[in-house]
C-alpha cells in the first residue's frame, strides 16, 4: 500500500475513539501494516490544539510484544502524525474548510481517505450530509484517490429508523464505499468459525438437525451500564447486543457454505439464514432487569445515574430462534445476553444429540445436566475451542466421565499476539475487504426479526423480570429453554 493515506475519526474526543480506535490505529502503524505516508486526523466539536490532542491519546498507546524503547519510538512517530481539527458536525462550511486544510496537509494532492463516524446515532445523518455537500466526502469508490465511510453501530432503533439512516447514506455514498462495522466480526474466534466449519471434514457432516440437538449463543458482562446509562436506556440489551453481535454469530454458525470465499458470497449466505428465521414472538422472549446485589454497590438498574426510576429497559434478554431450513428444522437456537451477570463471557455451545449405544446405563450415571458431546467456541475472554466427549474413567470398573479435547488459544499460541478486533477491521477497510462488514439487506432482515417485539415491549410498557445483580439472570429463561426441550444446566442457560 504505497498510496498516501489519511484516516479520520469524527468524534475523536469520545470514549470509543480514545479507548479503541486510536490504540488500534497505533497498533497497525507500529507493526508496519499501514502505508509509510499515513496520517491520522481527529475531528470533533471541542477546541483543541494538536499538542493537547496528542496528549489525550498518549496514555492509550501500547505495543505489548515490542521492547520499551521500540514502543516509545513508535508512539512518538505515531503521535507526530496525529492532527486535530475542530468542526461542528452539521456545518458544511466547517467541513469545506477542513477539506482544504487536509488537502494541504496531504501535500497538495488528495490522499486515499478513511472516515470513521464515531459519533452518536443522531449525528450520523447531519454529519454525513455536511461532509458530502462540502466535498469532504465525495461519492464513488472505483478509482484512487478513494474515500471510504465507516459507520459504527447502532444502526437505528428499529426497521424504520434504519431505513431513514440508509436513505441518507444511499443519497451521498455508493454501497461499495460504505462499511458498517460490528466489531464482534473482527474477533479472532468469530473469524475462525468459517475455517472451523468448512476446512474440517469432521464437522460439516455433523452440522445439521440429525446430529445437533440445540445451539446456545450467550453473551454476559459482570458490570452494569458503567456510565453509559444515557445511551443504554434508549436502546437496551436487545438493540445493543442481540440484534447485531449475536445475530451475526448465529448467521455464521447456521449459514450454508458460501459459493466462494468472497465478501458478497459470504454475506449472501448470512442473509439467506436470517431470511429463514421468523420474526421473534413475544412468548419466545424473556426480558430481565437487574436489581441491587452484593456486588452492585447497592444499586439496581433504575437507581443508576441517568436512568428513570420507572424504566422498562431490559438489561437481560433470552430468545429462541428456529431456522426454517432442511439443515436446521426443529433445532432451537437459544440466544441470551445480559449485564450484571455472574461472569464475563461470550460463547457458542453446540450441543449434539445423545448417542444411542451400549453404554446407556453408564451414561445415566453422569451428573444431572451433563451432556455427552458438546462443542464449545469461546469468543472471549480466553479464546478457546473445546470438544466435550465421553470416555472411560481409569479403573477396574466401567465408569464413564466427560472430558474435553481442548484448544486454548492462550496455551497453543503462547507468545503470539492476538490482534484487537478493531485492528483487523480497520485494516480490512484500508484494503477494501468487505467480508466482515454488514450489507444493507443484512441489516434490514435483522431488524425485521426484532422490530415487532420491540414495539410491543415499548407500547405495552412491559416490565422486565427482576434478577439480582451478580446472578445468572432471570428464572424465566429456564422455563423458556424447557419449552424447547433444552435440558436445564447445559451450557449455563441464563449466564
Amino acid at each position: 500500500m504505497s498510496t498516501p493515506l489519511t484516516i479520520l475519526v469524527v468524534g475523536a474526543t469520545g470514549d470509543l475513539a480514545r479507548r479503541k480506535l486510536f490504540p488500534a490505529l497505533f497498533a497497525c502503524y507500529a507493526r508496519g501494516h499501514l502505508p509509510t505516508d499515513v496520517r491520522f486526523v481527529g475531528v470533533a466539536r471541542t477546541s483543541l490544539t494538536d499538542t493537547a490532542f496528542r496528549s489525550k491519546l498518549a496514555d492509550g498507546l501500547k505495543c505489548e510484544e515490542l521492547e520499551n524503547g521500540a514502543c516509545s519510538l513508535a508512539a512518538g512517530e505515531f503521535l507526530r502524525r496525529c492532527h486535530y481539527r475542530r468542526c461542528e458536525y452539521d456545518s458544511i462550511g466547517d467541513f469545506g474548510a477542513a477539506d482544504a486544510w487536509l488537502t494541504a496537509l496531504e501535500g497538495g494532492a488528495r490522499a486515499n481517505r478513511v472516515i470513521y463516524l464515531a459519533v452518536p446515532p443522531f449525528v450520523f445523518g447531519p454529519a454525513a450530509q455536511a461532509m458530502s455537500r462540502s466535498g469532504f466526502l465525495p461519492r464513488g469508490c472505483t478509482t484512487e484517490p478513494w474515500t471510504r465511510l465507516v459507520v459504527e453501530k447502532p444502526f437505528g432503533r428499529d426497521r424504520s429508523s434504519y431505513d431513514a439512516l440508509q436513505c441518507v447514506l444511499t443519497d451521498i455514498c455508493d454501497e461499495c464505499q460504505t462499511f458498517r462495522i460490528d466489531h464482534y466480526l473482527g474477533k479472532e474466534v468469530v473469524q475462525n468459525l468459517l475455517v472451523l466449519r468448512f476446512a474440517n471434514a469432521i464437522f460439516e457432516p455433523l452440522w445439521c438437525r440429525k446430529h445437533i440437538h440445540h445451539v446456545h449463543i450467550t453473551w454476559g458482562e459482570t458490570q452494569g451500564v458503567a456510565g453509559r446509562a444515557g445511551y443504554f436506556d434508549q436502546y437496551g440489551i436487545i438493540r445493543d447486543v442481540m440484534q447485531n453481535h449475536l445475530m451475526q454469530i448465529l448467521s455464521l454458525v447456521a449459514m450454508e457454505p458460501p459459493v466462494r470465499l468472497e465478501a458478497d458470497a459470504i454475506r449472501d449466505a448470512k442473509v439467506a439464514v436470517l431470511r429463514q428465521i421468523q420474526a421473534l414472538a413475544r412468548n419466545d422472549l424473556v426480558v430481565g432487569q437487574y436489581t441491587a446485589g452484593s456486588t452492585s454497590g447497592g444499586r439496581g438498574y433504575c437507581a443508576e445515574e441517568g436512568v428513570p426510576p420507572d424504566s422498562c429497559t431490559p438489561t437481560y434478554a433470552a430468545a429462541v430462534f428456529l431456522v426454517d431450513s432442511p439443515r436446521w428444522q426443529g433445532v432451537p437456537f437459544l440466544v441470551s445476553a445480559g449485564k450484571g451477570l455472574q461472569c464475563n463471557q461470550t460463547e457458542v455451545r453446540i450441543h449434539f444429540r445423545d448417542a444411542i449405544s451400549l453404554f446407556d446405563a453408564a451414561l445415566a450415571d453422569l451428573p444431572c445436566g451433563t451432556s455427552g458431546n458438546e462443542l464449545l467456541i469461546r469468543v472471549q475472554p480466553d479464546e478457546k475451542l473445546a470438544l466435550q466427549i465421553v470416555s472411560k474413567m481409569p479403573g477396574v470398573r466401567m465408569m464413564l466421565g466427560v472430558t474435553e479435547l481442548d484448544l486454548s488459544y492462550r496455551e497453543k499460541y503462547a507468545g503470539v499476539r492476538i490482534a484487537d478486533a478493531y485492528e483487523s477491521l480497520l485494516l480490512d477497510v484500508v484494503r477494501g475487504d468487505r467480508s466482515l462488514f454488514m450489507r444493507s439487506d443484512e441489516l434490514e432482515t435483522a431488524w425485521d426479526l426484532f422490530t415487532p417485539v420491540l414495539q410491543q415491549l415499548e407500547q405495552q410498557k412491559i416490565h422486565p423480570e427482576p434478577y439480582t445483580f451478580g446472578s445468572s439472570g432471570p428464572a424465566a429463561v429456564h422455563e423458556l429453554a424447557a419449552r424447547f426441550g433444552i435440558p436445564d444446566g447445559q451450557g449455563g442457560l441464563a449466564g
